[in-house]
């Protein structure tokens, strides 16, 4: 089913795909499979084909990647964890920017950066802390921006000067570094619903829905309006179990 050695075609049309989608380093051909990596995302993606026509095929190799994009497996033999098959170049170029966008942002990729961007910084002044601090919030709202693809979910909002970068667990509550750049801890709200949530006015339940709390005046529920749940992972609602117990106003005022 796989063609190999790949043909003149399909090599240059799996080096596009590659190319056009972040992954620019050519790290070789198996077995018809052409292996590229990126500087700046997570993981190894590899094409085929079999054939100029197709169908075309992805291999990947990031379990997080995986997991979020819960396409349907493709029963053919192959590197990484697993394949998929598409049925022509446009099918396997819908895909390929959420690959990237999912490769850029996962762990670990916010806070190595974040790392290599405070490693010669000073921390002894509370000043000092809070420019790193300040940093590690450019860098998370960053990668949101990249992990919702610059839309508020709730509203479609994209406007990036209404878009905030909302930690579900604030970031003085978490106990590392790591979870505070997770963007499994962060959801892209616009204003007015990153206000609320800071605040714990709203907060989401287990299938993205709003619940509002008795604090919240009849007007600003009114002017929440919203358009759809908010898609999460099983990560995202981990913590929001946090944030509905430890956050969220429940009580009567």
């Amino acid at each position: 089913m796989i063609q190999s050695p790949q043909s003149f075609v399909v090599s240059e049309e799996c080096r596009k795909a590659a190319w056009q989608n972040g992954y620019r380093r050519a790290l070789g051909e198996a077995e018809g499979w052409a292996r590229y990596g990126s500087t700046t995302a997570k993981g190894t993606v590899w094409f085929a084909a079999a054939g100029h026509d197709g169908p075309w095929f992805l291999a990947l190799d990031h379990l997080g990647i995986v997991e979020e994009l819960n396409l349907p497996k493709a029963d053919v033999p192959g590197p990484g964890l697993v394949r998929y098959a598409f049925p022509n170049l446009t099918a396997l170029y819908a895909v390929m920017p959420r690959v990237y966008q999912l490769g850029v942002t996962l762990p670990d990729g916010p806070l190595e950066e974040f790392r290599a961007a405070v490693a010669n910084l000073p921390k002894s002044t509370e000043a000092e802390r809070l420019v790193i601090q300040r940093i590690g919030q450019d860098i998370f709202r960053d990668r949101l921006m990249t992990y919702w693809q610059g839309r508020c979910p709730l509203t479609g909002i994209t406007d990036p000067a209404l878009l905030r970068a909302s930690h579900i667990i604030p970031w003085k509550d978490c106990a590392t570094d790591s979870e505070r750049l997770d963007v499994h801890n962060g959801l892209l709200l616009s204003a007015l619903w990153d206000a609320a949530f800071d605040r714990g006015l709203v907060t989401f339940d287990e299938e993205g829905l709003p619940q509002f709390s008795p604090k919240l005046s009849e007007t600003a529920r009114a002017e929440l309006r919203w358009q759809s749940p908010i898609p999460l992972t099983d990560k995202h609602r981990a913590r929001l179990v946090w944030h509905r117990t430890e956050a969220f106003e429940d009580i009567e005022p």
